[in-house]
């Protein structure tokens, strides 16, 4: 799959294994068909590069992830199947490196350079909840399968767990 014109940081398939999503320093996202490899949208309008890239379980939405060190990041939200922007989930202070959405679809995890991760309605692009505790830039974070808890990854050398209704490791 070629097309991107900077180095492609994530990669996944659709949920139905028809299409692969990547994102890419290039500031765009790709979905492309998954038997041809033909390029079927380009999702662009972040202004940092984009770290990661997510389909929803249900295939419905995509997820995004962007921004540089030192400049507020975002992750945004699309349709799948037209491109569509359709919510900005803004609120840390520094690039955003990972977004994921939980098993049932209806939160987001964010992880931030900022050393924070957030927590986010995925219909409404509201915060429910910020988790703070590492001394340094996070790179990832995702749900546990019962959606319960966040395990989140960070450049101080620790991964913490976290419980998603308090917000406490």
């Amino acid at each position: 799959l070629t097309g991107h014109n900077g180095r492609v940081s994530s990669s996944m398939y659709s949920p139905d294994g028809k299409r692969i999503l990547t994102g890419s320093n290039d500031q765009t996202a790709k979905v492309w068909d998954a038997l041809t490899g033909q390029e079927l949208l380009t999702l662009t309008g972040h202004d940092g590069r984009v770290g990661s890239s997510m389909y929803s379980p249900d295939g419905e939405h995509i997820v995004t992830a962007s921004g540089n060190w030192g400049q507020k990041g975002k992750a945004k939200i699309w349709n799948s199947e037209t491109g569509q922007e359709l919510i900005v989930l803004e609120g840390h202070d520094n690039g955003v490196r990972s977004a994921a959405y939980s098993l049932d679809g209806q939160r987001i995890v964010t992880a931030s350079h900022d050393r924070t991760a957030k927590v986010w309605d995925a219909q409404m692009g509201q915060q429910i909840i910020t988790l703070n505790g590492h001394n340094a830039r996070l790179n990832s974070a995702v749900w546990s399968s019962d959606g319960k808890r966040i395990v989140t990854a960070s450049w101080d050398q620790t991964a913490k767990v976290w419980n998603v209704e308090t917000g406490k490791e």
